[in-house]
C-alpha cells in the first residue's frame, strides 16, 4: 500500500529523520545508512544539542544530502520556509532519540526550533524512539507527556528497552535498536500510519519445534521463526495486541509483544489452545514437526545404543484443532511450506483444516523460505480468492497478508 502521492509520481519513499540530543544519537547512523541502502530518500535534522554528540557531516554523508540544523532554519536561504518544505516533503518523520525536552514540546504543541516547527508543519505519521536516564524516563511528568502524545493518532511510539545506560544505570530508558526502528519505519511507509488492527488480539505461532530422542538429539527442521517475527511486528505496528508463541529463536522479541517460548509440538499445542478463545486473528506460521520419537531417554544415549530404526509417532495436529474450535468471529490463517506445485496441497489444507486463508510458501526458491530475510507466496482463501506476492522482505509479506485478511467477510 504505497503513499497516494508516491503512487502518482512513482517516486521513492521519503523519510525525514530528526536527531535529538542524547548519546543514543550514534545509533541513528545505522538507521540513516540502512534507509538509504534500501532505496528510501532520506533527509536529516539535528537539534542544537544533538550536534554535541554527532556531527552533521556524518549524517549528510550517510544520507547523501546536507543535514539541516537550526542555523539553516534561521537563515533566509530558501525560496520557502525550510520547515514548510521539509514538512510537505516527508512521507514519514522519525525522531530518534526523542529527549524529555522534545517530548514535552511536542505534547504541548510548542515550536522553537527547526525540528518542532517541522512537526507542526507536517501531516505525515511520526515515529518516536525515546531515550533517557531511567529516573528521567520514569518521572510522572515524562510518562504523562508520553501517554498524552500517543493519544494523537499521528504519533507511533517504540517503548524503551532495559539495559546498561550511558550513565552506568541499569534500567529502562534505552533507545530501541536500529533494526526495530527500521522495521517500524517500513511498516509505517506501508500502512501510512493507519492502525487497522487496533483493538484486535493477534495470536501467532513461529519457528520450528524440536522433538527430542534424548537430551541432545531431536527431530526438527530449518525454520528460524523469522516469518513469525515479521508477522508479529506487522500486527503490532498496525495497532494489535500480539502474542507470539515461538520455538528456539536467535532474534530479539519486539518491544510490546507478549512472547511465549516453547520447545516441542505438545507445548505449542497447550499454549495455542489456551490463548485461542481471546484471539481475533490466529496465524499458524510455525513449522511444527509431524512426528516425534516414540521413546525418550532422560540420559544421552551412547552412540552404540542408538536404534538402527527409530520408532515414530504422530504429534498433535495443532492447526486442525484450532480449525475445529475457532468461533465465527475469528480468522484462522495457516502456512503451507511446499516444493514444486505449492497451490494444490495448500488449497487441500485450506479446506481440510477449516482455515479462512492460507499462505502457500515455496521453500525451493532462491532467497525464500526457511532462514531467509525475504519471502514470496501465493495467498488463498475460502472465498476462492488467490493473490500472488512476488519476492519481498518478510515484513512486507506480513503486511500483504494482513491486507489480504482484512478483506475476508464474515
Amino acid at each position: 500500500m504505497a503513499h497516494p502521492q508516491a503512487q502518482a509520481e512513482n517516486r521513492k519513499s521519503r523519510v525525514l529523520v530528526a536527531v535529538g540530543g542524547g548519546i543514543a544519537a550514534y545509533k541513528v547512523c545505522e538507521v540513516v545508512s540502512s534507509l538509504f541502502k534500501s532505496g528510501v530518500e532520506v533527509r536529516v535534522i539535528l537539534t542544537r544539542s544533538a550536534q554535541e554528540f554527532i556531527a552533521p557531516l556524518t549524517l549528510s554523508t550517510l544520507s547523501r544530502h546536507p543535514a539541516y540544523t537550526d542555523d539553516d532554519f534561521w537563515q533566509p536561504t530558501h525560496s520557502r520556509p525550510l520547515h514548510i518544505e521539509l514538512g510537505e516533503w516527508a512521507d514519514l518523520l522519525v525522531i530518534a532519540p526523542l529527549t524529555a525536552n522534545t517530548l514535552a514540546k511536542l505534547t504541548y504543541g510548542l515550536a522553537d526550533n527547526l525540528l518542532t516547527n517541522t512537526v507542526l508543519a507536517s501531516t505525515c505519521p511520526v515515529l518516536l524512539a525515546p531515550a533517557m536516564n531511567t529516573d528521567m524516563w520514569e518521572q510522572l511528568t515524562v510518562q504523562r507527556n508520553w501517554q498524552q502524545l500517543l493519544t494523537d493518532s499521528r504519533y507511533h511510539g517504540i517503548g524503551t528497552a532495559s539495559g546498561l545506560l550511558a550513565c552506568d544505570r541499569v534500567g529502562a530508558g534505552r533507545m530501541a535498536e536500529p533494526p526495530e526502528i527500521l522495521a517500524y519505519t517500513q511498516s509505517l511507509l506501508h500502512t501510512q500510519g493507519q492502525r487497522d488492527l487496533a483493538g484486535k488480539r493477534v495470536l501467532i505461532s513461529a519457528g520450528g519445534t524440536r522433538e527430542y530422542l534424548d537430551p541432545v538429539r531431536f527431530i526438527g527442521n530449518p525454520s528460524t521463526g523469522k516469518m513469525g517475527l515479521a508477522l508479529a511486528q506487522a500486527a503490532l505496528h498496525r495497532g494489535a495486541k500480539v502474542t507470539l508463541v515461538h520455538g528456539v529463536a536467535s532474534w530479539d522479541v519486539p518491544l510490546g509483544v507478549q512472547a511465549i517460548p516453547i520447545i516441542n509440538a505438545e507445548e505449542m499445542q497447550q499454549v495455542m489452545l489456551e490463548y485461542l478463545p481471546n484471539a481475533d486473528i490466529i496465524v499458524m506460521s510455525a513449522a511444527v514437526a509431524d512426528v516425534k520419537p516414540q521413546d525418550y531417554s532422560t540420559e544421552k544415549l551412547p552412540k552404540r545404543s542408538l536404534p538402527q530404526s527409530l520408532p515414530l509417532e504422530a504429534v498433535p495436529d495443532i492447526v486442525a484443532q484450532l480449525g475445529k474450535l475457532k468461533q465465527p468471529h475469528q480468522r484462522l490463517i495457516g502456512f503451507a511450506a511446499q516444493t514444486g506445485d505449492i497451490v494444490t496441497p495448500a488449497r487441500e489444507k485450506l479446506y481440510s483444516k477449516k482455515l479462512d486463508a492460507i499462505v502457500a510458501n515455496p521453500i525451493d526458491k532462491a532467497d525464500s523460505g526457511f532462514g531467509s530475510d525475504n519471502n514470496q507466496a501465493i495467498f488463498l482463501d475460502n472465498q476462492d480468492r488467490q493473490v500472488t506476492i512476488p519476492p519481498c522482505s518478510k515484513l512486507q509479506l506480513a503486511h500483504h497478508l494482513f491486507d489480504f485478511v482484512s478483506n475476508l467477510t464474515l
